[in-house]
């Protein structure tokens, strides 16, 4: 890797290194390759469904930053590719999700994109909107209950769920309590098909903190450094007793909803190209080239590296087996499954 030129222009880190820096643009990478992997398999009629994160790979690789592993717990929404892979999921672990197949961690069972695994401290969920938020503050809530001091919970979602009842009454649960919770709203301005403005009336959302009892604050989800910064100071409050607090991180859907929705249908081309000049992955690679943690020749070779770890985790994820219907009701119910038993 490059080494820092004395006469690079000044890269205001708060506090990461040259090596947390680059894995942070590494993650954002594979996010955007892995993003593309998924849209591909489908339009070739390998995978029923695919979702997309471009647009929010600044924002998850900073705040997977953040976390701590071993001792966090991360609840996810479906749109958290990067968030996964920064806690510690593979490419392979991803390809498996996305192909169904029997190694998944949840057996082929899941839908694509709906990630979990004990080992990295990240939740199961559902697809329904604020459905995993309750499930989230009841993890918060048992770590206070036993005392696990320097534990926190990272639960994500999107400007949609907001909306949702789940949502609210789970905030005031957690302020009311004082819970080890950090609430991180990733703002991308749609709720599938629906604009911010026709979906609420106070578009800025960390501002409903104040409401509940609890900080809230907004920050450039463009931007991983800064977004680092907002999710570590949340987190670290959150470990050291300071309660919970809600924190929105601005950025953009650039793909449909997923490979099942025409977003043409409600926006145009010329606003998605608008957005897309704040496209944050050749932004941030823009920026370490000039402060002189990479060079082109660093960029390059990542890509390439990226792209042999995509191909290899898709070629063995495919050429695994499928669950096999025997195995339909396991883990469903303890002991016997049948109704008559």
């Amino acid at each position: 890797m490059a080494k820092t030129d004395t006469k690079a222009k000044a890269l205001d880190r708060r506090g990461l290194t040259d090596e947390q820096l680059r894995q942070m643009f590494r993650n954002m990478l594979l996010q955007r390759q892995l993003d593309n992997r998924g849209f591909q398999l489908n339009r070739q009629g390998k995978v029923p469904f695919a979702l997309g994160s471009e647009g929010h790979e600044a924002l998850q690789a900073g705040a997977a930053m953040a976390f701590e592993r071993g001792k966090d717990i991360l609840a996810p929404y479906y749109r958290d590719l990067g968030l996964a892979l920064g806690i510690g999921l593979t490419p392979y672990e991803i390809m498996l999700s996305i192909f169904a197949r029997a190694a998944d961690h949840n057996g082929g069972r899941q839908f694509p994109n709906h990630y979990s695994s004990k080992a990295a401290g990240l939740m199961s969920f559902s697809s329904i909107l604020a459905a995993h938020i309750p499930h989230a503050v009841g993890a918060a809530y048992a770590i206070k209950y036993r005392g696990e001091a320097g534990r926190a919970v990272l639960v994500t979602c999107g400007d949609g769920t907001t909306s949702e009842g789940e949502w609210h009454e789970s905030m005031n649960f957690a302020a009311v309590h004082k819970l080890p919770l950090v609430m991180l709203v990733e703002n991308n301005e749609w709720a599938i098909s629906t604009p911010l403005d026709k979906q609420m009336g106070q578009p800025e959302i960390w501002k409903r903190a104040a409401g509940y009892g609890m900080p809230g604050k907004r920050f450039n989800g463009f931007d991983p450094i800064e977004t680092y910064e907002a999710v570590k100071e949340a987190l670290d409050r959150a470990r050291s007793g300071g309660g919970p607090s809600i924190i929105e991180g601005h950025c953009y859907r650039f793909l449909a909803h997923s490979t099942d929705d025409n977003d043409m249908t409600y926006r145009t081309k010329e606003l998605v190209a608008e957005a897309r000049k704040n496209d944050p992955v050749p932004a941030f690679e823009h920026r370490l080239i000039e402060a002189g943690v990479m060079n082109a020749a660093d960029v390059e070779a990542l890509r390439k590296d990226v792209l042999r770890e995509t191909n290899e985790a898709t070629d063995k994820a495919e050429a695994m087996p499928y669950p096999q219907a025997s195995d339909l009701y396991t883990h469903l119910y303890e002991g016997a499954w049948q109704p008559w038993q």
